[in-house]
């Protein structure tokens, strides 16, 4: 009896991680809501961002991401993948920093994939950008010049907080695609 009871709660707690990370429609209205939010409020602060949007194969709006450390830090984020201009998968961010940082902050990230290869890479899942890939903020005329770099275009807009940052890290993505 002991061992069925075990066999039960392990089921059980397999078909709940199962379940908690299925496509949710109540959490991506969410998600797109603000989502829909941060573009309107980029596009507000630079409209030329706009190019992105109509020329991308694809993008990831992440409305908020939180970013803290005192020496190690990290930073966690929800949002959509847009293809097509609609919500076709729930994508998550995560990072580890390590170096001289103090302090915490918000911001929403906005990654473009110039072509279906950059946008099929991201969705096998796994993706990660590297400490060498550069984020542009989001100013008034700041993606006049800016170019995709392997495929790939990164923005951030500020949201509050204040971090003071020397530090290497990368952002790991994990991909949940709508079925």
């Amino acid at each position: 009896m002991k061992s069925v009871s075990k066999y039960l709660i392990a089921l059980v707690l397999v078909l709940t991680v199962v379940v908690a990370q299925a496509w949710d429609p109540g959490e991506v209205d969410k998600l797109n809501a603000n989502a829909n939010a941060a573009k309107a409020t980029m596009l507000e602060k630079d409209p030329s961002m706009q190019r992105f949007f109509d020329s991308a194969a694809g993008w990831v709006i992440i409305p908020t991401v939180g970013k803290g450390g005192v020496g190690i830090g990290g930073a966690y984020g929800k949002g959509l993948l847009y293809e097509g201009g609609a919500p076709s998968a729930i994508v998550s961010l995560t990072q580890l920093t390590i170096g001289f940082q103090w302090g915490g902050q918000a911001y929403s990230e906005f990654i473009f994939f110039k072509d279906n290869d950059a946008l099929e890479d991201f969705k096998r899942g796994n993706y990660e950008l590297g400490a060498q890939v550069s984020a542009v903020a989001v100013t008034l005329g700041a993606s006049a010049d800016v170019n995709y770099s392997g495929g790939v275009a990164v923005f951030t807009q500020a949201k509050g907080g204040l971090m003071y940052e020397a530090a290497v890290g990368g952002q790991k993505f994990k991909v949940d695609m709508r079925n």
